[in-house]
């Protein structure tokens, strides 16, 4: 099999495979997209390191996409949003947010301990796709931020959060603790995952293989 087919072939397996786990979840799915899943951005992290950061980015886009109509279909993500919104949202949550995964190359080559560079950079491309998921929160979602403080944290730390931030600044901290309380532990299953993969002798052997 030529080197591209190869590569061809394995890329598509992998992003099959993210897909798939995305399904796993841990937590419920948020009503508005968002949730701990099983290692869901593993396989395009280790993409990204066997083969650049350039295939990353390019596969992250294809599961990106693949995200999106799951997104579409299967949540209420893009529920009451007007045309512009919507591309928006689709552009930052999606298309950008899982394609910017396949920075978790970026340490490769970089570090003599694969193991560390795998995960770090996992967690690198983890948290650039929290950034995007936050950039969406503040700038497509931040009227939503006083019903979430007052219906769904209705709690002393939702109230407290209502009565120290207005406007802006309320979206900010909304946006943050929504996408925070899915993509911190997504993030941290993330270097995880990697690291796990790479502790498997023969998976290390063929991910290092693949590199050029």
């Amino acid at each position: 099999m030529k080197a591209s087919t190869k590569r061809l072939v394995t890329s598509g397996m992998l992003v099959a495979l993210a897909v798939v786990l995305s399904f796993l979840v841990i937590t419920p799915k948020f009503l508005y997209g968002g949730g701990v899943t099983v290692f869901s951005m593993v396989p395009i992290a280790i993409i990204a390191y066997m083969y650049g950061t350039r295939w990353g980015l390019c596969c992250g886009l294809v599961y990106g996409v693949l995200q999106g109509i799951f997104g579409a279909v299967g949540s209420q993500a893009f529920a009451g949003l007007d045309p512009l919104s919507t591309v928006l949202m689709a552009v930052l949550d999606y298309l950008v947010a899982f394609a910017v995964i396949g920075f978790s190359g970026i340490f490769r080559g970089k570090m003599k301990n694969h193991t560390a560079a795998a995960a770090l950079g996992g967690a690198f491309g983890a948290l650039l796709r929290f950034v995007c998921h936050f950039a969406s929160g503040v700038i497509l979602w931040g009227s939503y931020a006083e019903w979430f403080f007052t219906d769904v944290m209705n709690n002393a730390f939702g109230a407290t959060v209502l009565e120290s931030f207005s406007g802006t600044g309320l979206a900010v901290v909304y946006s943050a603790v929504y996408n925070g309380l899915y993509m911190v532990p997504e993030i941290i299953l993330t270097a995880i995952g990697c690291a796990a993969v790479f502790g498997i002798p023969v998976l290390r052997r063929q991910i290092l293989a693949e590199q050029k």
